[in-house]
């Protein structure tokens, strides 16, 4: 999937923990909450159809990593070939936020994409930058899938729940 809500939550350089904000209605909030693992990765801007493939379509529905050239990481966990960075996470905490769910990772693994000997295809990919630049023809569906995520979010940010994470 793709999010642009992730933080450093960590600032201390032999505990590198990172955090993720993953709505509840998509199929990875499931998979993340079921194993305790999730990798973070950073894109870069030649890689807008990436973003469209992982963000505009559902895992339940197809698989989305068909065609993307990806292996799998030390956690178990799929790892883009081409990417500036990637950061595998072991779950060790979650805070219920309404519509999502924070997920904070220690970062048990950090590399690199299998093209990094060669100068990146690009700047690093943010969502201000895909919002601006992505193809005029995908903006309507894009629009359209962000107004009914948000329309889902409405209906459940109100109900928060305690968790307790005891997946040690």
């Amino acid at each position: 999937m793709i999010s642009d809500a992730a933080v450093r939550a960590s600032i201390v350089p032999t505990v590198p923990r990172l955090s993720v904000y993953i709505h509840k209605f998509n199929y990875s909030h499931d998979m993340i909450y079921a194993t305790g693992r999730f990798a973070l990765h950073l894109l870069h801007t030649r890689q807008l159809d990436v973003v469209r493939r992982l963000g505009f379509f559902s895992g339940r529905d197809q698989d989305k990593l068909a065609g993307i050239p990806h292996d799998t990481g030390t956690l178990g966990v799929p790892i883009l070939d081409e990417c500036f960075a990637h950061f595998e996470c072991s779950v060790v905490n979650v805070m219920d936020t309404g519509s999502s769910t924070l997920f904070l990772g220690d970062v048990v693994h950090v590399g690199r994409g299998k093209a990094a000997g060669l100068e990146p295809k690009g700047e690093l990919l943010t969502a201000t930058y895909f919002r601006n630049n992505m193809p005029a023809e995908w903006r309507i569906e894009y629009e359209a899938k962000l107004k009914e995520a948000q329309q889902v979010a409405a209906e459940m940010s109100r109900r928060i729940q305690p968790v307790v994470w005891n997946r040690r």
